[in-house]
């Protein structure tokens, strides 16, 4: 597979130094790519449009090894981030054409998603977005910005904001 959607190369989705690094294979199965291609279609590629510029991909699909190895979100051992199925993104403008803010307002209000991160940053500009994608009919429509308290990570809904 070369491509996942019109701007995103299947070697950019499931690029990771950490991975590299570590000889860890980041390879999605047949179900994690469909969800990928899902991700890509509702919320990137539009997105995309709407910037009408390049959008950086800070990371797409992690294996549950990759996730592990990062620290990604898990629950009594079990990796549970959304990255490993294939349905979350992390996006950042390092290319200046708008605001992490903006693409996270942007996605919130006109787009579908199952869960919006405003990742750490300040209360005008997060340092990244994380959005995931599941389906229409499950799609909770959750907004969360991420701090850390006492070297931990912790999420506040602000949903209704």
């Amino acid at each position: 597979m070369d491509r996942i959607s019109k701007h995103i190369s299947y070697k950019e989705a499931t690029r990771s130094a950490t991975a590299l690094r570590l000889g860890i294979e980041n390879v999605p199965n047949e179900y994690e790519l469909q969800n990928m291609e899902m991700v890509a279609k509702k919320v990137f590629e539009p997105l995309r449009e709407a910037v009408d510029a390049p959008i950086k991909i800070n990371s797409f699909f992690r294996c549950e090894e990759l996730n592990k190895a990062i620290g990604g979100a898990s629950k009594n051992g079990k990796q549970t981030s959304q990255h490993c199925q294939g349905r979350a993104i992390d996006i950042d403008d390092v290319y200046g054409h708008v605001s992490n803010a903006f693409m996270y307002y942007y996605i919130k209000d006109n787009l579908d998603f199952d869960q919006l991160i405003w990742e750490f940053g300040t209360d005008h500009n997060p340092d990244w977005v994380h959005v995931s994608y599941v389906d229409a009919d499950s799609n909770r429509k959750r907004c969360l910005k991420a701090y850390r308290e006492d070297g931990k990570t912790k999420y506040m809904d602000i949903t209704t904001s």
